[in-house]
């Protein structure tokens, strides 16, 4: 029995991650896939690259076969298993005939328990393949991802043509986005990725939305945050101010003695959803940039009431 190298079948390392070799699989998959291959043996190759994708992609079974890629090719008669070796990891699921080993090789068989295949890998093997999962991202303003909207998305897939080939195309759909979204979401859109192979189901559509920077307005989660310039009066005395949210302008009450980056809460002004976020208005003194002598004179009258307060005593000056 040949030993069934299925690190080289991919075109991977030893070392490969699980995406490498899943990368690998699909990219091999679509090009030896009965359906689009003009090659003669792709009905074959494409066979090969699936039963040693079906054994990598699993942690277990990789692990198995590594053990027996250790032990090596033994004797003329090329590889033979140790005596005493039983697979942990038998490919369960039934509904496995004679009719289905034609699709494994002897040395899977010998190896993992007679072709027991998962129904994943008897599907690909039926020449029927699910289609590519498409990533795409979208670029809103905050105030779109505040009250939902309908965008356009523009993205490239490959679809067989009457020759068999993948040329790239590029798809556009209208979207409808839910008022609430967050920078980095992802919405997914269930059956709009690449189509598959042989009746095989097509992929999911992953669109990864992107907020645009406000110029008054930054996300924290499902909050919204505003700085908001105060006068030095309406810092001491409070005073009732008009302040701009999402959904409209609001009045805040500003309480006495408020200081600057003290922080007022305004419930469920935030980001919409199921658990509604807050608008954080962070306060700001902000001293007027003139001075009139009349003015001067009042916070000269205002120091000297102050003196014995020293707003630096825990820095220790």
């Amino acid at each position: 029995m040949d030993f069934k190298d299925y690190y080289a079948l991919l075109g991977v390392s030893e070392s490969a991650t699980a995406e490498e070799i899943k990368k690998a699989y699909r990219k091999l998959a679509r090009k030896y896939h009965p359906d689009v291959s003009k090659e003669a043996d792709a009905d074959a190759r494409f066979k090969e690259v699936g039963e040693a994708y079906e054994v990598l992609k699993d942690p277990e079974k990789r692990a198995e076969y590594d053990e027996l890629r250790k032990y090596g090719q033994r004797g003329p008669g090329g590889f033979e298993p140790p005596p005493d070796w039983q697979s942990r990891s038998h490919f369960g699921g039934g509904g496995y005939t004679e009719a289905d080993a034609q699709h494994f090789s002897e040395f899977f068989e010998q190896i993992f328990g007679g072709g027991r295949a998962s129904g994943g890998f008897q599907r690909q093997h039926g020449h029927r393949m699910r289609g590519e999962d498409i990533h795409a991202r979208l670029a809103l303003f905050l105030e779109e991802a505040f009250a939902g909207c309908e965008k356009q998305v523009q993205f490239t897939t490959h679809e067989p043509d009457p020759q068999g080939r993948l040329p790239p195309r590029m798809k556009t759909l209208k979207v409808k986005i839910p008022a609430g979204v967050r920078d980095g979401q992802h919405i997914r859109l269930k059956g709009q990725g690449a189509p598959g192979f042989g009746q095989g189901e097509p992929g999911d559509l992953f669109i990864e939305i992107e907020l645009a920077p406000h110029p008054l307005f930054t996300l924290d989660g499902h909050n919204i945050q505003l700085t908001v310039p105060i006068t030095p009066s309406e810092a001491i005395l409070g005073a009732t101010i008009t302040v701009p949210t999402l959904a409209g302008k609001v009045n805040v009450k500003v309480p006495k003695g408020a200081n600057s980056g003290q922080k007022l809460r305004l419930k469920g002004k935030g980001l919409p959803g199921k658990h509604p976020g807050d608008q954080i208005v962070v306060l700001q003194v902000v001293v007027p940039p003139t001075q009139s002598p009349e003015t001067e004179a009042l916070y000269a009258q205002l120091a000297k009431l102050e003196s014995s307060f020293n707003p630096r005593m825990k820095l220790g000056v």
